[in-house]
């Protein structure tokens, strides 16, 4: 019941600092939406799992802690993003590597698992193995022959990026990544999303916003960004009063979603 309460206010204050933050920022997207039909797409701020494969970091969980994957998994994931939301409200930023860490360590430790050093050390190492999905080649390279500016925006850190890079060979593609530790706050904080209308010197109408999460479409839209649901997973759309301005169940669908406005 304690845990259950803490993520319900852990919930709760991300929330709350969304509205406090976000309130320019959602005004502009009110003033924007009216213009933003008009305004081809000139970049693209890629999440980091519409292009990047997270499926061999549960497979190596259940590997590790047999017969345990799946709920260790759960728990990792939500405690991981609790917990950039909760330090970018109150201020203790750590990067995403060191919060996925400590969100390993607590996931663990929650379900009554003992977890070596070096089985979490080895947890860790699989995000420097991952790689691209395979719909993500074609896919940027159309849109780069179209002569749209790509780039991840992501809670990833640079290292975490460039490995699912070099480990797809699509190097060239993407422009320098807009890991949030520039602005030292986890998205949807407006400061992140922020990144690529100064990293592409675009207006945010201009940009086409691909997500992997419900919560990160309607981030990304109330900052003012158009934004594209890449769903693999067939989730229900959160109820956060925003919805996508397109989605499909890979990239296929989003490439034609912008190349079609472009």
């Amino acid at each position: 019941m304690l845990t259950d309460r803490r993520a319900f206010l852990a919930a709760a204050a991300a929330a709350a600092m969304t509205l406090r933050a976000g309130g320019e920022a959602a005004a502009q997207a009110s003033r924007a939406r009216g213009a933003i039909q008009g305004r081809h797409p000139k970049a693209v701020a890629f999440d980091g799992f519409p292009l990047i494969d997270p499926r061999p970091v549960a497979a190596r969980v259940e590997e590790i802690l047999p017969g345990n994957g799946e709920r260790v998994s759960n728990a990792w994931r939500t405690r991981q993003f609790e917990y950039t939301w909760l330090r970018t409200l109150s201020g203790h930023y750590v990067d995403f590597w060191q919060t996925t860490q400590d969100a390993l360590t607590f996931a663990a430790r929650s379900l009554g698992l003992s977890l070596s050093a070096a089985a979490r050390d080895r947890l860790m190492h699989t995000f420097l193995e991952l790689k691209f999905w395979p719909d993500a080649m074609p896919a940027l390279e159309a849109l780069h022959a179209a002569g749209i500016g790509l780039a991840f925006l992501s809670n990833f850190t640079v290292p975490m990026l460039d490995a699912a890079v070099a480990n797809s060979g699509l190097q060239g593609l993407l422009e320098p990544h807009l890991s949030t530790d520039r602005v030292r706050a986890f998205k949807p904080d407006p400061r992140a999303y922020d990144m690529a209308v100064k990293a592409f010197g675009v207006s945010r109408e201009e940009i086409v916003f691909c997500a992997a999460a419900g919560w990160d479409v309607a981030g990304a839209k109330w900052f003012g960004y158009r934004t594209f649901w890449v769903n693999r997973s067939e989730q229900p759309p959160e109820e956060l009063g925003e919805a996508a301005d397109g989605t499909g169940a890979g990239l296929a669908e989003f490439t034609r979603f912008v190349l079609e406005q472009h």
